[in-house]
């Protein structure tokens, strides 16, 4: 599943909600039929689409699974996620960050250095936060710091120890 939105609060009087998009897609809104919501509790409920507009920055959307503001208010913080299939085709050298969040993280030599916990976006570029034990580093997120990512086996390969240096933790 890749998450696309999040719900902010209720909208009017027949169950519509504010939407937050998590997408860099243009009208990724516009086309869809289906979706799961992810409740904060984990709770999943698949629903459908019923209404989509535009409003400045975000999404006015309406969904069968209610139609009053106090059915849609316990949907307050739910993400919006669709089938990763829906998505659109990416270039070879290109992931979701869902995909990086998780990922062991290992130098040329094989060795653990820690886990990918986050992705910060700064205006230049991505960063990961790479965290082992009580300490983080930062990596940002370009060809020339990483080898390779297996996502398939859970694993980013660092580049060149030249190019990094993680005996400086956060």
């Amino acid at each position: 599943m890749v998450t696309i939105g999040k719900i902010l609060k209720p909208f009017g009087v027949r169950g519509h909600v504010r939407v937050l998009s998590l997408s860099d897609v243009p009208n990724r809104f516009e086309a869809l039929r289906t979706v799961t919501l992810v409740r904060s509790n984990g709770e999943r409920v698949e629903t459908t689409v019923q209404s989509v507009r535009a409003i400045g920055e975000g999404y006015i959307l309406g969904f069968s699974a209610f139609s009053t503001p106090e059915s849609a208010s316990d949907f307050r913080g739910a993400l919006i996620q669709i089938q990763q299939e829906l998505g659109l085709p990416r270039a070879p050298d290109t992931f979701y960050q869902f995909e990086l969040v998780g990922l062991q993280v290992e130098d040329q030599k094989g060795q653990t250095v820690g886990t990918v916990t986050d992705i910060l976006d700064y205006p230049s570029q991505q960063v990961l936060v790479i965290s082992h034990e009580d300490q983080e580093w930062l990596l940002p997120a370009r060809k020339e710091m990483i080898a390779s990512i297996d996502v398939k086996h859970g694993r980013l390969h660092l580049a060149s120890p030249n190019l990094w240096d993680l005996s400086h933790a956060l």
